[in-house]
Order: structure tokens, then C-alpha cells, then sequence
């Protein structure tokens, strides 16, 4: 039986794609439906809910997940990586080397930040390095008249901070652009900056995004609500003014 977004508690954004806002830490996973395709944008802070995406895109979709773009290495967009068995993995060149050898950093963030230290080590210990690193842009072709450009354009949140543009020809009212983000925004909070952020060159990502979608896309920030590009536009202003920079 067929089922809509709304059902499985997802946002549809657009024909074809959908995020759902997760509980916790309120981190988006997007899903971008092809023909004969599922890309899924991130992945969960734990196995189980890792589990969780994946088995709604299946219903969704109609099939697994066939590619997996994860935005940036924080664990609460990485940790439910492994259940994606089979999906090409994608991520900003140099994303790989933090999952390959900063994993006990992940986990030690993950408890800090109320993960169990049970589930964050299970997470941890099964992370794998993303096959497919992006260094400037990746286009893939989903079918269906479906297509995702996968943008290297940090530093900013992360020194590896991966954009997901999803653009399609179905003609129909609401195809719209929709940018995922990661958290180079974020709606239902200040922008994070950890000690991995890149705050000199953080406006300079957020210019990129803004010239990637437009002024017409819809933006899906890693944390709140969708937004415009005024509302990126702005936070922009803000970061330059709150860490000095143009």
C-alpha cells in the first residue's frame, strides 16, 4: 500500500522530496526520490535511528537507499551510517579521514551531548568511511527527471561542510529548488560553532549556498524549520558581524 510523507511523519517539500525532523537534537534527514533511486541526506545519531530513516524511505520509496550524502562529520548526522547497507556514501573531501580516525572524538561528543554511551560506541565502532568524496561538485542523475548536485562548499561549520541541491523538470507547482544545508544553517538555534568550525571563512560558505540555490529555493537547515533565502541571507550578515569578518 502506498503511503504519503505525512504519514510516516515526514515534510514533502517538493515532488519527490521530503526531510524528516528527528527528536533530540531536532537534525533533519532528507530524502530525494528518483527512478530507481533513493538518496537519502544524512543519517541519524545512532544506529537505531539510522534503522528508523531507512526503513521509512523503503516504504516511501519502494526500495533501499541508494546513495547517502552526509552534510558534515558531526555524529548527530553521521552515527546511523552503517545500517545503510549498499548506498554509495558521499561526503566533502576530507569528511573520510575525521570518520576513519576521529571516531573515539565522535563518540566522546555524542555522550557529551546525552547519547548512551552504549549506543554511541555501537555507532562509532561500525562507522564507515564514506567511498565517495567531493571536492568541488558531484552531479548525480536519480531518474525520473530527478537531480541532486552534491557541493564541497565549506569550511564554515565543519572544515568539510557538503550542500545537497535536488532540482527536477516535473513542471508542477512546487518543484522548487531545495537545498540541504547541513548546519551551515540553523533555524531553531544560533548557528553552532564547535572547535572544528571555520568561523573566518563561514560567510563565504553561506555566499556559495545562496549562489547554488537562488533566490527561489527552499533551504532545509540541519536544525528548525525551512527557510528562504532571505532568512540564510541574513544569518550570514549576522555570522560576519559576530566573528568579525566581510
Amino acid at each position: 500500500m502506498t503511503v504519503t510523507w505525512e504519514e510516516l511523519g515526514w515534510e514533502r517539500l517538493a515532488e519527490g522530496v521530503g526531510r524528516r525532523r528527528l527528536p533530540g537534537w531536532d537534525c533533519t534527514a532528507g530524502l530525494v526520490l528518483g527512478a530507481g533511486s533513493a538518496l537519502m541526506v544524512d543519517a541519524g545519531s545512532s544506529l537505531a535511528e539510522g534503522a528508523r530513516l531507512r526503513d521509512a524511505a523503503r516504504r516511501l520509496a519502494g526500495r533501499r537507499v541508494t546513495h547517502l550524502a552526509l552534510t558534515h562529520p558531526h555524529f548527530d548526522h553521521v552515527f546511523g551510517t552503517p545500517v545503510f547497507a549498499g548506498a554509495a556514501v558521499y561526503a566533502a573531501a576530507g569528511a573520510e579521514a575525521v570518520l576513519a580516525h576521529g571516531r573515539a572524538e565522535l563518540c566522546q561528543d555524542a555522550v557529551r551531548n546525552g547519547l548512551p554511551a552504549d549506543l554511541a560506541e555501537e555507532s562509532a565502532d561500525a562507522l564507515p568511511v564514506p567511498g565517495h568524496p567531493v571536492s568541488g561538485e558531484c552531479a548525480l542523475d536519480l531518474g525520473g527527471g530527478r537531480r541532486a548536485l552534491l557541493a564541497d562548499v565549506g569550511p564554515g561549520h565543519t572544515a568539510h561542510d557538503l550542500a545537497v541541491l535536488v532540482t527536477g523538470d516535473s513542471g508542477g507547482p512546487d518543484d522548487r529548488p531545495v537545498v540541504f544545508c547541513g548546519d551551515l544553517v540553523e533555524e531553531s538555534g544560533d548557528p553552532q560553532a564547535g572547535p572544528d568550525a571555520v568561523p573566518s571563512r563561514w560567510p563565504a560558505a553561506l555566499d556559495r549556498l545562496l549562489a547554488l540555490g537562488g533566490e527561489d529555493a527552499r533551504y532545509v537547515p540541519g536544525h528548525g524549520a525551512v527557510v528562504d533565502a532571505a532568512f540564510v541571507r541574513r544569518q550570514r550578515d549576522a555570522l560576519a558581524a559576530r566573528f568579525g569578518v566581510s
